[in-house]
Formats: C-alpha cells, structure tokens, sequence
C-alpha cells in the first residue's frame, strides 16, 4: 500500500526496466500475454540474459491505447449490459445457469489460458454477486478477456441477443433506441 502511496506523489519513471510479470499486472493480464505483445512487436523490449525487460513508458502507452473498445468488444459488453440486468433480475436462476456452463466449460478447457480466465470465473460466481455485475459491465482488459470465456450462454434468449445488437447499431449511429 506504501508503494501506491509513494507513486501517486512521485510518478513512475518511464524508462525504468519491467519484467513481464511486472508489465502483467501494470496491463491487468497474463505474463503470457506481455510475453506474446513482445514477439509480435506489439511492446518493444531488450533482453537481459535470457530475460526480456519493458520500458514503463511503452506499457503505460499500451495500458492507455487498450482504454479504447474493439466492435467486437463493444458488441460483447452491450450483451454484458444485458445479462447484467437479467442477474439482477432472477440472481438465482441466472447463477445457476452460469455454474453449469461453467462447469461444462471446464470440463472441456481444462489446460491453457482459457483454465486461468474459467478459474477467475469460478471465484466470482463462488462469491458476491457485485463482483460478477463488475466484470460485466467493466470496460476494464480484464473484464474483456473474462466476457471472452462467458460462462453466461444461453442467458439471453434469441431475440433478446437480436434486440440488443439491435440497439447498438442504433446507440452506434448516434440515436437512441
């Protein structure tokens, strides 16, 4: 806490040296991900041994420039909003629901990145249902990469998912649906 503290009076220094799990928890992802931004030439870095190291500098340009949405992204946090406003609406039912996919999920990915992103999911539907309506109204690179393994299929029914994607082209063209 000390630490914040300290940086919220004195900013970073731009050119100081991260690792890539530094820069992980910076961008609120995986050491993986930074890892991967480095090999497509997405984050410039230097090695140091066998090591790669990232200037802060270039990861808060990165932490700034993934503020903004995809329209996949957008698409999927506008089906966010609606989901959000089911679990509000019947908590138990919706939960539910989410704990079956979810576990249905897992049982088909049980290695790679999608396990971290269903374990994260696992938490939040473990625990107070604010945690979950965070994620699915956040804007946040987090809550993108969770909204990617949704556990919450088959939530929305047809033609509420054609209603809302509906509203968006509208929300998009600057009217109001």
């Amino acid at each position: 806490m000390r630490k914040n503290t300290v940086n919220a009076i004195i900013p970073p220094n731009e050119d100081e040296s991260l690792t890539t799990g530094e820069a992980a928890q910076i961008l609120n992802s995986s050491r993986q991900h930074i890892v991967d931004l480095c090999r497509r030439g997405d984050l410039p870095f230097a090695t140091t041994g066998r090591h790669r190291r990232v200037r802060r500098g270039d990861v808060e340009v990165l932490r700034t420039r993934t503020n903004s949405l995809t329209r996949d992204q957008t698409r999927s946090l506008w089906l966010a909003y609606a989901v959000a406003g089911k679990l509000v609406a019947d908590p138990t039912g919706v939960l539910e629901k989410a704990r079956i996919n979810l576990a249905h999920l897992r049982d088909v990915h049980s290695r790679g990145t999608a396990d971290r992103w269903l374990s994260e999911w696992q938490v939040l539907l473990d625990g107070p249902i604010t945690g979950v309506l965070e994620v699915l109204t956040s804007r946040s690179p987090r809550a993108r990469e969770l909204r990617q393994n949704s556990p919450f299929a088959g939530v929305l029914g047809e033609q509420e998912r054609k209603q809302v994607l509906s509203n968006l082209g509208g929300a998009r063209e600057g009217t109001r649906g």
